[in-house]
């Protein structure tokens, strides 16, 4: 279990004001001092994660925010952490402690905007001669039955376990829903640049191998280079062929008729995101020209290298077929614009890296500002003109 990658783990985002208590109380949900806990305020200066199994709830991660009433210097950059971490989160556990006020109320509804399911507690129980007061105004301002908890003695953990495991029932997707049958033979056609790691594939080829093991698929792995050697040593063509997106054109013309076409990018645009938004946005391809300004998006940081995707071949790709003159800004890892309306198009990479909900806050952020977002496998058969040919 401690293998999962964070991007399959349901995240679990502690939201309350300094010194709520939510750091003692994920101490106490996980057992171990995961957090630091002191009673000077603004102790949790950044987000902090931390993977790890809890019963009933399998593989997490559990998020542990910045106050989002953090008034001192830095506060407005810790609060910036908080929204960051509502990116992500599938469940928000909002800790109340104290007379509610404008903050709580304002996360609330941020919150609730985002339709994230909110456990409201109210925390450090054991403080408090009367509860009822609290547990009344909490009910009052979230419609919710809230959970007193007391990370010192234990009271309301069980409760809180309960109420986390009822929000975490999910809609199961998987990577080739729809695509392959028991018994398909695929082929997987991987090119080893020089940005490929040495000796080992990356998540989204090795999460794809397993699901299509787990079906009962018989598998077929080559580079683009050897993808002729491969399909002439096969006695029927594969079913499917899944590919990188950047060597689409190059795999499309090789490739038997009979034989489906898809790539790691597109999978993931299904399995993350929504497919059918990231088609829909790449019509906006047509229309871009000189001076139109295009964010790339990456779910990784990483020292960009000479053959990688996002940062070279695609913005080369893009200047040569739309423009020369075409704006290009270049993103990773968190640093996803609050405001994207500068932009004419946004450009994800498969984001998997991201757990679904964080690719999906992305896109609601950009349907609300009214600004197309396509994937990177999604641009390239479009910009190739094989779109409509390729399995998504």
């Amino acid at each position: 279990m401690q293998q999962t990658p964070a991007s399959e783990r349901l995240h679990i985002a502690f939201f309350g004001r300094c010194n709520s208590g939510k750091s003692s109380l994920i101490n106490a949900l996980t057992g171990q001092d995961v957090v630091v806990v002191s009673d000077i305020k603004g102790t949790t200066t950044d987000s902090v994660s931390k993977p790890i199994e809890l019963p009933g709830l399998g593989a997490c991660v559990l998020i542990d925010t910045p106050g989002y009433d953090d008034a001192t210097l830095l506060g407005a950059r810790r609060v910036a952490q908080t929204v960051k971490a509502a990116d992500k989160a599938d469940i928000a556990v909002m800790l109340f402690a104290g007379e509610c006020g404008e903050d709580d109320r304002r996360w609330l509804a941020e919150l609730q905007a985002r339709e994230i399911p909110v456990v409201p507690v109210v925390s450090q129980a054991d403080r408090y001669d009367d509860l009822l007061p609290l547990l009344t105004d909490v009910e009052h301002i979230t419609k919710l039955k809230p959970i007193a908890v007391s990370a010192t003695t234990g009271v309301g953990l069980s409760a809180l376990y309960e109420a986390l495991k009822a929000h975490s029932v999910r809609e199961e997707r998987t990577i080739l829903q729809g695509l392959v049958d028991s018994g398909d033979t695929v082929m997987l056609v991987m090119p080893q640049d020089s940005s490929a790691p040495k000796g080992r594939l990356i998540q989204p080829q090795v999460q794809t191998i397993r699901e299509l093991l787990d079906r009962n698929c018989t598998v077929v792995s080559c580079t683009t280079e050897g993808m002729p050697a491969a399909l002439e040593a096969m006695a029927a063509p594969p079913q499917l062929i899944i590919t990188d997106s950047q060597v689409f054109d190059a795999v499309y013309k090789l490739k038997p008729e009979a034989s489906r076409l898809t790539s790691f990018s597109v999978l993931f645009a299904r399995y993350k995101g929504d497919i059918n938004t990231f088609v829909e946005g790449a019509k906006r391809l047509k229309t871009l020209g000189a001076g139109s300004r295009v964010l790339i998006a990456e779910a990784c940081s990483h020292i960009p290298q000479n053959e990688d995707i996002g940062r070279v071949k695609l913005p080369a790709m893009l200047r040569r077929k739309i423009s020369a003159d075409l704006v290009i800004d270049i993103v990773g890892g968190n640093d996803f614009p609050q405001d994207l309306t500068p932009y004419d198009l946004v450009i994800h990479c498969g984001a998997c890296m991201f757990n679904s909900r964080h690719v999906i806050n992305r896109i609601a952020r950009a349907r609300l500002q009214d600004v197309p977002i396509t994937n990177y496998g999604i641009t390239i058969a479009a910009l190739t003109g094989i779109l409509d040919r390729i399995e998504y």
